[in-house]
């Protein structure tokens, strides 16, 4: 049996495939607790969850057009101009099922064969994933502890080469919580502007930013509006706890929506209309109501923060955004991989090895704390019997 060439480089994300390895144990009776998947704890929000009902209610079970109803294309438009001061137009939108296929489309669409997407070393899993099944090459940047995972433009201009079709920026920042600065984002889009390659700038943690954060959140959209290279990501998923609606929105120059609104109705033909309108009504209703979510991810994060500066072995840098601590796990003189499964096997304590988010993930373990104060002591105080 043969398969394409594109199964070959498949890996998927693995945080997935470690949570299915969590999920067995518990059905064979183990205690785990997660903190390896980003999934928020709280509930949707009721205005959400009541209009979504509502909408099933009126029979809105048909399909709908492939680039989005316009009531959450409107909406989304509103909500850009109030976080990020301008006001898209509808055809520089597309609704789609979250993030991550946003990525996928914006590449395939830029991507011919052995093209190059510079992204940053450790990043979301999904990235180098889509960059080689498209048959392109993802070349990484560094982003190193000590500068707080900043992104080095000195790095990401010497990475970018007559090959580069774009750069993907994710902030704040999965697996480390770090935020690009204003300024930052500035000098990024002016390398990018002057070698004209594309700004995916992946802002699905927009909003969870802490309030001791000494940087605030700037996206690069606002900078040409979406209207010549910045592909702006965005979904429902982490800001509103909506993980399993799969519902998100992308912003790009028209004639790139226009190619990826293509590839997507030929993929997938549209959203389920009765999650837009639902997300379309949660917009328009409730567009601060991350706020509450966020004061608990702070104390988790203070949390989190000082069980680990209890131990000799372990080390974090505080993160000032997203809900992913990125543990330095290198005095234990454990793989990142190794220190992962001992926690699992001997004290049931999910968690991702830093590795899988790129090589300079090697020595760091991301915890992610969207669970419960009580669940990450639990969590560490279980840790501390093996390591402190």
């Amino acid at each position: 049996m043969t398969f394409s060439k594109i199964t070959h480089d498949l890996k998927g994300q693995k945080m997935f495939q470690i949570l299915q390895q969590a999920k067995e144990l518990e059905r064979q009776g183990r205690e785990i607790i997660h903190l390896e998947i980003g999934d928020p704890d709280f509930d949707s929000p009721k205005i959400a969850i009541d209009a979504i009902k509502r909408h099933l209610d009126n029979n809105e079970t048909h399909y709908a057009p492939s680039t989005g109803l316009y009531e959450l294309k409107d909406a989304s438009r509103n909500t850009t101009l109030a976080s990020r001061g301008f006001r898209p137009d509808l055809d520089q939108i597309l609704v789609t099922s979250g993030a991550n296929i946003q990525i996928y489309l914006a590449c395939a669409c830029l991507l011919d064969p052995n093209d190059e997407i510079v992204i940053c070393d450790p990043c979301f899993v999904s990235y180098q994933s889509i960059v080689r099944s498209l048959h392109g090459v993802p070349v990484p940047i560094k982003l190193c502890e000590k500068n707080n995972f900043a992104v080095d433009t000195g790095l990401l201009r010497a990475a970018i080469s007559e090959k580069t079709k774009a750069v993907i920026i994710n902030s704040p920042h999965n697996p480390t919580g770090s935020i690009v600065s204003e300024a930052q984002w500035r000098e990024i889009f002016r390398i990018c502007e002057e070698y004209d390659i594309f700004l995916i700038s992946d802002e699905v943690y927009g909003r969870m930013i802490y309030s001791d954060s000494n940087v605030q959140f700037f996206s690069p959209s606002s900078i040409d509006k979406c209207k010549e290279r910045t592909i702006l990501i965005h979904s429902f998923s982490k800001t509103y706890s909506m993980t399993g609606w799969r519902i998100g929105a992308v912003t790009a120059p028209n004639q790139l929506i226009e190619k990826m609104g293509l590839l997507f109705e030929t993929i997938n033909s549209c959203v389920p209309p009765f999650i837009q309108l639902a997300a379309a009504d949660l917009l328009n209703m409730a567009r601060d109501s991350s706020q509450v979510m966020m004061g608990a991810f702070e104390e988790r994060r203070n949390l989190i923060c000082d069980r680990i500066d209890e131990f000799s072995s372990i080390s974090c840098n505080r993160p000032n955004g997203a809900f992913y601590v990125f543990a330095n796990i290198q005095n234990t003189r454990l793989s990142s991989e190794q220190f992962c499964e001992v926690i699992l096997e001997k004290v049931g304590v999910a968690a991702c090895p830093g590795n899988f988010f790129g090589s300079s993930g090697e020595g760091f373990v991301r915890f992610c704390f969207a669970n419960s104060n009580e669940r990450i002591n639990y969590a560490f105080d279980r840790i501390a019997g093996l390591f402190k």
